[in-house]
């Protein structure tokens, strides 16, 4: 991917509309989870790969290409998915891969910067110090062409015969790897070993392509605590750890930071720390929720759907939080819920840090973002629910991603198709539902226009890709937004 002069980097917003985004699109180490190994590598099954390719995720490519780059696809579609096309288009190492300043392939900026010889040897060095590789396996990759050695780097092989070092498959969770805080970008320190090789070649692209060169004095990488190698193993502040899906850029000025399965107290007060001495916002809001698997960010629990809209899990409501779905000796007798034990919300401000604003529930929180950040009305803030807010869809489909939306522009979403519960609370609120294999169809023929879509959920195929526990917007890092 060459830089360009009018590519710019800056993200102040979740609903935007969406310019520029990073993805990386499902490798052949996708194909390799076996279940002896799954957990270890973050997934709680195996999944299929051609039908997690060509049947669910291309069409994520075909849409992100219709609203950012519409000149890549606009009647081609025929061709593109022609059975003797074998897929090409989507292949970042083919000849006919759609290479887009717009919509992003990592894959693509990893071959760039390879080319570079210094770059390469230092990346090689760095992959098989993690992985612990011989210096005989060193060599070999030192012989790689980019092209191939970056598909290593993803997939552990260069040819499926040999298993070089584990895949990455969280990968196509680019969301995780840093986050673009207007003209910033926050670099991510993982939770789990699986994803080290992905923070380290995630650096190495944003220090090293020419896309980001304007932007190097503006990464912020967070440190482990000072002499943290001495502390006990089961420390809170042993080790700093970060992900990007609990971090939400609602505003210019304000940034939401999760403490979570997945991101600990001590990532999100340096984070917090750091941008606000570099100025980058003037309100930090850290939201501490349950350490569950269930939850793991803050991104699978709430997200923002337009200015006056968000999606969230029920258990956080102002009702549920307070106890107001439950019977008056209930009530009475104040019985806790873990929720609301485990929920803390503290809004910080860049003048005054030492006393921060508490909110109750989440819903209040997002409720004074919609009033107080965009100049609603409250009685016109909608907290759409998971399932519908009814049991046990709402937990099974939390599970599946309800919450975890991803906006082309405001009001115009992409989620699971699977999610029933979660999309009869969308038509309900007077959104359009339509299927991605239909809007396509309409999009190709010209009978409608990307830019003319309002207050719509876009229902994508999802019984692989929702196997691998995250949504489109884990699987998205915006780095353009209106």
């Amino acid at each position: 991917m060459a830089s360009s002069e009018t590519h710019r980097i800056n993200v102040s917003s979740e609903v935007g509309k969406l310019r520029a985004v990073l993805i990386h699109s499902p490798d052949s180490g996708l194909g390799k989870v076996v279940p002896s190994k799954a957990q270890d590598w973050l997934f709680e099954d195996i999944v299929h790969l051609n039908t997690i390719r060509a049947g669910e995720y291309d069409y994520y490519v075909k849409l992100l290409l219709y609203f950012l780059d519409e000149d890549k696809i606009k009647g081609r579609l025929a061709h593109i998915d022609a059975p003797e096309r074998d897929r090409n288009f989507y292949k970042p190492d083919h000849p006919d891969f759609y290479r887009s300043e717009k919509v992003v392939e990592l894959q693509v900026l990893l071959m760039d910067i390879l080319k570079d010889a210094a770059i390469k040897s230092q990346l090689v060095a760095s992959v098989c110090a993690i992985e612990a590789c011989s210096y005989e396996v060193q060599c070999r990759l030192m012989e790689y062409p980019p092209e191939v050695l970056a598909r290593v780097f993803f997939s552990g092989t260069s040819d499926e015969s040999e298993l070089i070092f584990p895949p990455v498959p969280n990968f196509i969770f680019t969301r995780d790897i840093g986050i673009v805080i207007n003209d910033h970008i926050l670099l991510n320190k993982p939770m789990k070993e699986a994803r080290k090789r992905e923070a380290l070649i995630a650096k190495y692209i944003f220090f090293h392509h020419p896309v980001f060169a304007g932007y190097r004095s503006n990464i912020i990488e967070l440190t482990d605590t000072q002499h943290h190698f001495l502390l006990p193993n089961d420390s809170e502040a042993e080790r700093v750890t970060l992900e990007g899906g609990d971090v939400m850029v609602v505003s210019k000025n304000h940034v939401l930071i999760g403490i979570s399965e997945r991101t600990n107290t001590e990532a999100a007060a340096q984070a917090v720390k750091r941008l606000f001495e570099k100025k980058v916002v003037e309100k930090a809001t850290v939201i501490k929720i349950p350490n569950k698997r269930d939850y793991m960010h803050i991104d699978t629990v709430f997200t923002q759907v337009k200015e006056n809209v968000w999606v969230m899990l029920g258990d956080f409501s102002n009702e549920r939080m307070k106890g107001l779905q439950t019977d008056e000796v209930h009530r009475v007798l104040g019985v806790p819920t873990r929720t609301a034990h485990e929920l803390k919300i503290f809004q910080f401000r860049r003048e005054d840090p030492a006393n921060p604003q508490l909110f109750p529930s989440l819903e209040d929180l997002l409720t004074d973002i919609s009033v107080t950040d965009f100049g609603c009305n409250p009685a016109d803030v909608h907290i759409l629910l998971s399932g519908n807010n009814e049991f046990p869809y709402d937990a099974r489909e939390q599970w599946t991603d309800s919450c975890n939306l991803l906006a082309l522009g405001k009001g115009v979403v992409l989620g699971y198709d699977r999610n029933d519960k979660t999309i009869d609370a969308f038509r309900e609120a007077g959104f359009n539902v339509v299927n991605v294999k239909d809007l396509l169809i309409q999009l190709e023929e010209g009978h409608l226009h990307a830019s003319n879509l309002k207050d719509t959920l876009i229902l994508m195929p999802s019984a692989e890709l929702s196997r691998a526990r995250g949504g489109f917007h884990c699987m998205s890092m915006p780095i353009l937004r209106d």
